[in-house]
């Protein structure tokens, strides 16, 4: 017996359900994103790893889905990196390109490469699916969507007002109840300094995006192994354990931060993007979070992170300012900001608070039976009406038993089962059967459109 066919951990078949749902979700988040005036583009799914490494720091170097160069991949590698078994290297040698990480390197890269027929500053949206070999767990998936809005080539606050602006909009619009947390890259350099440890900036991000996986004592464990001094690591704790409201958490930390200029600096963009997002009101919980990392290298000030209040499930959108990301691929001085929405872990929401709505699964509204050429012929003519004016319809294709025909529309929860049979043809009429209640109308052909309408 054949074995029976999988889908690689980690990915996902999506019934006609579930992709009804998940359209929801886009069809939600492309609205939002066309009324603050983004515009849609698509990236490959893979691209050159020269494009990708370096970009998101030690760990997400390594969750890199790497693509095996075609042909006689192993011709000019050196055997001995094989006997040696030197992955990273090797995977150097043998592969040139990789599937995209996230959705913002791409973009980086889309507007270094198209900078001519760019006008800055440039507001984009883009959704589409993205790779991580990760391990997979409830909420995690190796392959996911994602979706993205950046605005490029402005350094005003103003977009991260609205960026959060449209986190709240879309939240609200799903039904769900959400925390957005701010922190700045400038803080935490700021607390780095503080702490004596300023050329280890990216190794305590990297540990203390952490806290909520592991807890802070687990943190200050990688933390000692990333050879902070136990003097900072006691220094550090305090900071990221500060408390209050979100303008008491800003003076706290103004206060701590005044001997450090870039410290100050990002407590000032902080307050600017808090006290403008409250002042414009807003339905989610706006929070300062010192502890808020993200992990991402190429973060530089505003940090973005949204959970959902009502459900155990991780961050399902996050982001932030990337002044100096096209800088990698030698376009300097274009300064970037961005969101992005984890559809995957926004479906798990929806679907583990129930708050899909039904409309958000409607399909065919009509299923026309069919007893033969002559009665299909009339009923594909009135089909077509209804079409032209919006109505979806569609005949069931063969001609069998009526039980088999009104159970196939049950299954696929059809409202509404139009019946036009030898009587109904002679007579010009359409006999329909409502799915819920079991009850029939009778209508005249020619009024079918405005009974549906």
């Amino acid at each position: 017996m054949a074995q029976k066919p999988s889908t690689p951990k980690g990915t996902r078949d999506f019934t006609p359900i579930e992709m009804a749902r998940r359209n929801y979700i886009f069809d939600t988040i492309r609205e939002v994103f066309r009324l603050f005036g983004y515009r849609q583009i698509e990236t490959p799914a893979m691209e050159n790893l020269s494009t990708l490494m370096g970009k998101y720091g030690e760990e997400g170097d390594k969750l890199l889905f790497k693509i095996l160069n075609s042909g006689d991949y192993l011709k000019g590698v050196d055997r001995e990196l094989i006997e040696n078994n030197d992955t990273t290297r090797l995977a150097a040698k043998l592969c040139d390109r990789g599937l995209r990480y996230d959705l913002t390197v791409p973009f980086a890269r889309f507007v270094v490469q198209h900078r001519d027929e760019l006008q800055l500053p440039f507001k984009r949206f883009q959704i589409q699916p993205v790779w991580r070999a990760d391990r997979p767990q409830k909420g995690r998936y190796r392959e996911f969507y994602q979706c993205d809005a950046d605005v490029v080539g402005s350094n005003s606050l103003i977009n991260e007002i609205e960026l959060l602006q449209m986190e709240d909009l879309v939240f609200s619009r799903l039904g769900i109840n959400v925390a957005i947390k701010l922190n700045n890259r400038k803080v935490l350099a700021g607390i780095a300094e503080l702490i004596g440890e300023p050329d280890k900036l990216i190794d305590i991000t990297v540990a203390i995006d952490k806290i909520d996986k592991i807890g802070i004592e687990k943190v200050n464990e990688e933390l000692s192994d990333r050879g902070l001094s136990q003097q900072a690591i006691t220094a550090l704790r305090p900071i990221l354990e500060i408390d209050g409201t979100g303008t008491e958490r800003l003076n706290k930390l103004a206060t701590l931060l005044a001997p450090s200029e870039v410290g100050t600096k990002g407590v000032e963009e902080l307050r600017t993007v808090f006290e403008g997002t409250l002042a414009l009101g807003l339905k989610a919980q706006l929070d300062i979070d010192v502890s808020l990392a993200r992990g991402l290298n190429y973060y530089t000030g505003t940090i973005i992170e949204v959970k959902a209040l009502d459900t155990e499930i991780g961050s399902i959108s996050g982001g932030g300012r990337y002044d100096n990301l096209t800088g990698v691929f030698g376009l300097d001085g274009i300064s970037g900001v961005g969101i992005s929405f984890g559809a995957d872990r926004i479906y798990d929401v929806l679907n583990a608070l129930n708050l899909f709505p039904e409309e958000a699964l409607k399909t065919t509204q009509v299923l026309f039976a069919n007893f033969g050429q002559a009665e299909a012929d009339a009923s594909l003519k009135l089909i077509k009406q209804l079409r032209v004016n919006g109505i979806s319809a569609e005949i069931y294709p063969d001609a069998s038993k009526m039980k088999k025909q009104i159970g196939y529309a049950d299954a696929i929860g059809v409202p509404y089962f139009a019946i036009v049979g030898e009587s109904e043809l002679a007579e010009g009429m359409v006999t329909i059967k409502n799915m819920a209640d079991g009850t029939q109308t009778s209508i005249e052909a020619e009024k079918l459109v405005d009974f549906f309408s």
